[in-house]
């Protein structure tokens, strides 16, 4: 699908919108000249027109200029800024938001009507490696819909989820590059321990840590089994295995997936 003659404005140019932006002007679902935001601060002007976004000196630009608003800023701030631009806000205009632990409900009220679709990307949608969710509001059509699957189907993939989901998306995916990157760094440590190269451990911790996802993803075996193909009787894997259980890997991991997400949900009730 493309999104010909479709104006999609980002309200808060931090480094998400920019990799989302970036994303679909990479895609070629739409132009970078069919995008614009606004932002003070230079270093965040110069980021996104350099690959060909329109760049406005105020918020309310961007909004009379699209047809599409992703709200992309921080959840501390997201009522000040839709109520600020409620004028602007007409049903004519399709509200996404990304902001975290911020409901529909609030959105609906602030913004004064509910054609609103709330979305829950995650940090690699800067390698266009996304794991999103969505839910849409009352007012939300289809196509309103197609709309935002395409957007952020080009920086990875999308699913569609009711939002009462939507705190353990957040423990899930939306935390869990974290634990990744903590997991990969642990395993480079051990590595370099066992005596490699802190660079080529790295790039192989790193490598493993992909190569492991997309079996999973592309293999249709269940990551229990992919985890006993590898392990051997009385072979290396099951051994390093055994440290991991000695340790309560996988119930630290759920603990944490269960920690984050009881935050958002704190944090959405606030």
């Amino acid at each position: 699908m493309t999104m010909e003659g479709v104006n999609v404005g980002f309200i808060g140019a931090g480094k998400m919108a920019e990799s989302i932006a970036r994303g679909v002007a990479k895609s070629g679902v739409l132009p970078p000249a069919n995008m614009r935001t606004a932002h003070r601060r230079a270093d965040r002007r110069d980021a996104f027109s350099s690959f060909g976004v329109n760049v406005f000196e105020h918020n309310t630009e961007v909004v009379e200029n699209s047809e599409v608003i992703i709200l992309s800023v921080k959840p501390q701030v997201v009522k000040e800024v839709v109520l600020d631009l409620k004028p602007l806000l007409s049903r004519k205009k399709l509200l996404v938001s990304i902001a975290a632990g911020t409901k529909l409900k609030d959105l609906q009220e602030w913004a004064g009507h509910g054609r609103l679709i709330r979305v829950m990307p995650n940090t690699p949608s800067a390698v266009g490696e996304a794991a999103t969710v969505m839910s849409s509001g009352e007012m939300a059509t289809k196509e309103d819909e197609k709309l935002v699957e395409c957007i952020f189907g080009a920086i990875g993939k999308i699913w569609r989820a009711d939002e009462k989901f939507f705190d353990a998306v957040t423990g899930l995916s939306g935390s869990g590059p974290a634990y990744i990157f903590l997991a990969i760094e642990a395993m480079a440590d051990g590595g370099v321990a066992a005596g490699l190269p802190r660079d080529l451990a790295l790039k192989l911790a790193s490598q493993t840590v992909l190569g492991a996802a997309a079996m999973a993803i592309n293999s249709g075996k269940h990551p229990g089994q992919l985890k006993d193909d590898v392990a051997s009787p009385a072979g290396t894997t099951i051994a390093g295995v055994h440290e991991l259980e000695n340790g309560k890997f996988r119930a630290t991991l759920m603990n944490a997936v269960i920690a984050a997400a009881t935050r958002s949900r704190e944090l959405s009730e606030r």
